[in-house]
Formats: C-alpha cells, structure tokens, sequence
C-alpha cells in the first residue's frame, strides 16, 4: 500500500510541475540506448557531467538499447537476479556495487564474491550505472524530494533551507519514531532522546553525509531532532550523547543508510518513464542487509 501510495504521490508531483526534470526528453524509439537515457538525465543537472564523479558505468555496454530500467540503492546479488528476470539490462544505483566509494575492484580481481556477481552481470547483459552525485546536485535534491514526500513533509520543504523541517506543531518522540518507521517501512531504528519529549524542528539529513556535517548541521539549526541515515558511532552519536548530558535538548534517529535513501530512487521512477516512453521502468527496493534480534 506504501509503495502505491508513494508512486502515485510522485507521480502526481511531477504532473504538478513542481520539481521535474525538464530537459532531455527523448522520443519513443525502439533503439533508444542506455546511454541516450544516461544523457537525458544529466542534462537536467547544473554542470554535468561532472569531473571525478562517481557516477559511471560499473558494467556492461552502455550503448544497447535499453529493454528495462531498475532503480535501486545497492545492485546487490538478488537485485541483479530480479532485473534478470523483469528482462531489464539497465539498473540505475545510488551506492556501490563493489563494495567501495570509486568501485574500484582491482583488490577483487580473485575475489569469489566479486567475480560471481561480475559474471552475473556480464552472462546476462546487464549494465549497471551509479546515480549518486547527480541525483544529490538535481536543485532539488532528488533524494531528499523522494524522502520528504514518503514521510508526507514534502509541504514544508523550503528550498532556503533544506535540511530544516518544521513541523506545524510538535510531536513526541515517540510518535516521530513510529510515524518514520510506518512510512518508509522500517522495523526499527536507533535513537538517542526522551521519547516524551516534544518534537518541531527537525533536521533530515538521509544516507551518510559524515560526523563534520552531520554535527555541523546540529551546530547550526539547534534541533529538537536530528534524523539521518548513517553515522559512524565515534562522532555524531557521541556529540549528541555529550550535548544532552550537558542538558541540550536534540534527539538522535539513525534510520539506515538504504532505508534513509530509498524513496528518492523511487521518486527517480515517473521521471525515468517520461524520459524513456514505452520502457519498463521498475522500482525495487535493496533494503536493510542486517536483522536486528
């Protein structure tokens, strides 16, 4: 129900002329390549393609016509196996799929879970490209967009101030928490806080931005709640663990880094089908990797 919901919110968004990519149409064609659809949407992003970006080619052939799209945050084994078998060859991934920032795989070479997951890719077609600096520099910010309208806050979005949200009253912690989990469909979370304690200005800062700007951005807008995808457990947490020992008032959430990315790859969805008409354009979610006991 979510995912409908969601889909049919963007879609809707996008219908609106809120925040669409605008440039770059391509016309309906059966020749239509990976690539054309690659260029299509950077031309819709200030200054790309960019110099030393990490948004490239990971694998396979970008100049095959494209028979199906996936979006995803990690191309991970069984995401490779369902685009396989959607008869898709073009998968569209926030985070790396070898294991590192630059997907470099030269320390893979004899690898055994690298090289399945290559010849995976390679036996069936299947080209994979990063969509990660892109998205982030698309004004707005495509993840955050697809973020903001899962939780239902895409309509206090101000482009000023992106990262504030505040809500028109507050809410306990407590029910924050359950209001994020419910509406990016996540099991559970961390959090450091007072779940009585009231919430209305709240900073959102989804994947895994680092200590220095996660910290940065608590320094700078006071929050009552701080919420974020991923943090390493030695900055962000100890300096709200500091602070509220101190008698500062900001909360902590750590979604994590997928769940916290996820809707902006769906959001990435109506787009991909304006610009490529008549391709299979699916979303499928990587999700969390760890169970929780």
């Amino acid at each position: 129900m979510y995912r409908r919901q969601f889909l049919a919110a963007t879609a809707a968004a996008l219908a609106a002329s809120s925040f669409p990519f605008t440039h770059g149409i391509a016309a309906p064609t059966a020749a239509l390549t990976i690539q054309q659809v690659i260029d299509a949407l950077l031309a819709d992003i200030p200054g790309a393609p960019f110099p030393n970006t990490v948004d490239t080619i990971k694998t396979g052939n970008p100049q095959q016509p494209v028979k199906g799209i996936v979006t995803t945050m990690f191309a991970t084994n069984e995401i490779i196996g369902k685009t396989i078998g959607l008869g898709a060859n073009f998968i569209i991934a926030h985070e790396p799929t070898f294991y590192n920032h630059q997907d470099d795989t030269s320390w893979l070479s004899d690898d055994p879970v690298y090289k399945y997951k290559r010849d995976l890719l390679d036996k069936h077609g299947v080209t994979v490209w990063r969509f990660h600096d892109g998205i982030h520099a698309h004004k707005p910010d495509g993840v955050r967009m697809g973020v903001l309208q899962a939780l239902g806050w895409h309509r206090y979005y101000n482009a000023n101030d992106p990262f504030l949200i505040e809500l028109p009253s507050p809410v306990p912690l407590s029910q924050l928490l359950a209001h994020c989990k419910k509406s990016l469909a996540i099991g559970k979370v961390k959090f450091i806080g007072d779940l009585i304690q009231d919430c209305k200005r709240i900073v959102l800062s989804p994947g895994a931005p680092g200590g220095q700007r996660q910290i940065g951005n608590i320094q700078k807008y006071q929050p009552d709640c701080f919420i974020t995808g991923e943090l390493n457990e030695w900055e962000t947490s100890e300096y709200v663990r500091d602070a509220r020992i101190q008698g500062r008032k900001t909360s902590l959430v750590v979604l994590g880094h997928s769940v916290s990315e996820e809707p902006g790859l769906e959001w990435l969805v109506p787009v991909l089908k304006q610009k490529a008409p008549g391709i299979p354009v699916t979303h499928l979610p990587s999700g969390d990797p760890f169970s929780f006991s």
